[in-house]
């Protein structure tokens, strides 16, 4: 097939040594999809190409490509940083993790779609110290689409109701209504509070998503809600989550 030279606009968020000078990097654009790229010579002493794909850089890379495999980074214009997070060991373990998730719901070269805005927006709240808990939350509610298992959270699975007290079943792929608790045994037993910040944060569009301050224990209780819908229906084995749950364990 042959090349063409493009520009892409993209966050670089993998890289790795690659020969004795060259790097690999792994980038999410706005309309190529996600791409690896190849940077010759980026770890020579007096390449800049090294400096421009830092993780969390942003920016226009020019690339040599034929739409499959790897392509060939020319030259790049307009990078940045998301500022803070690639020092901050917290602040990079969740921006990491994010986008460490959306890669895994894609194919290389497949159009994102909104999910390249979803990046940013976790990115940018992160940058401005929201809760990167709750941001990464956010994130693997809204994502559940692109691996194909987008919950049922507007009404009741069982008989569509759309007000009052639910709770979230796996089993049936959504919030089942009081009424219906009973169809499903091993619902996740969520307090009413609990479920209702899963619906918001899976329903309303992120970019209208201010800042969400919910207490220690209804936070521990979405988290562990997440993690189970995202074992029991996906079974993703991502180190980056690994890494966040073992730094979450510190004092």
């Amino acid at each position: 097939m042959s090349r063409e030279l493009i520009e892409v606009q993209g966050i670089i968020f993998k890289r790795q040594k690659y020969n004795e000078a060259d790097l690999l990097a792994k980038i999410i654009t706005q309309k190529n999809g996600i791409l690896t790229m190849i940077a010759h010579g980026a770890l020579k002493p007096k390449s800049k190409l090294g400096a421009a794909l830092l993780n969390f850089s942003h920016g226009t890379y020019v690339i040599s490509t034929t739409g499959q495999g790897i392509s060939n980074l020319r030259t790049y214009k307009n990078i940045r940083q998301f500022d803070g997070i690639f020092n901050n060991l917290t602040m990079n373990a969740y921006a990491s993790f994010i986008l460490d998730l959306i890669d895994h719901a894609f194919v290389e070269y497949q159009n994102v779609g909104k999910y390249y805005d979803l990046a940013e927006f976790a990115l940018q709240k992160i940058v401005e110290q929201s809760d990167p808990e709750m941001i990464s939350q956010i994130v693997q509610m809204q994502l559940l689409a692109a691996y194909g298992v987008e919950p049922e959270l507007h009404k009741c699975v069982v008989c569509g109701e759309k007000n009052g007290e639910f709770d979230y079943s796996i089993k049936y792929g959504g919030i089942l209504c009081k009424q219906h608790f009973y169809t499903d045994a091993h619902r996740l037993h969520l307090q009413p509070k609990q479920t209702a910040v899963l619906r918001t944060i899976g329903l309303v569009p992120f970019q209208r998503l201010g800042t969400i301050t919910i207490n220690k224990d209804t936070k521990k209780a979405t988290r562990r809600a997440i993690d189970q819908i995202y074992q029991e229906t996906i079974d993703l084995n991502l180190k980056t989550k690994k890494f966040l749950d073992e730094l979450n364990l510190l004092p």
